[in-house]
């Protein structure tokens, strides 16, 4: 059992938090036991084997991947010029676009202004939805 103190708005509490069983999990706070259902499941971590010999050229070249996408969301950030509401998304994750091509538009002060791809590139990261409220400098989507 793991075991934590918090200390919220002033407040201390002793958190013990035991082992997962599926979803299941049992939190013990201040000596009142609560059973709290996980959204997500705890995931395991990956077992990693130890190679027993070398291998031989050709097989580590057969074994070879090809590079990673990048990460969703890593790149540059495109953000947003002024706080307003979104009101379309022209674009999706993994989609090539060019500098200057259109990937939202944001109103503000009854005006549609375009947010558009800084450079060539893909976007990696999609951080809003049409009809949600951003704030200057909130970012809009991800290109790398």
């Amino acid at each position: 059992m793991k075991e934590y103190q918090f200390k919220i708005n002033g407040k201390e509490y002793a958190v013990s938090i035991g082992e997962a069983e599926g979803k299941m999990l049992t939190v013990n706070v201040n000596g009142a036991d609560y059973q709290v259902e996980l959204e997500n499941a705890p995931v395991a971590a990956p077992v990693v084997a130890a190679p027993a010999a070398q291998k031989a050229p050709e097989q580590a070249a057969a074994a070879a991947q090809p590079a990673p996408k990048p990460a969703a969301g890593t790149g540059e950030k495109i953000n947003s010029p002024l706080p307003g509401v979104i009101v379309e998304v022209s674009v999706k994750e993994g989609q090539a676009v060019k500098a200057g091509q259109k990937v939202a538009v944001l109103e503000a002060m009854k005006m549609e202004n375009e947010i558009s791809a800084p450079k060539d590139g893909t976007i990696t990261a999609i951080h809003v939805n049409k009809g949600d409220s951003v704030l200057e400098g909130a970012p809009i989507a991800s290109i790398a």
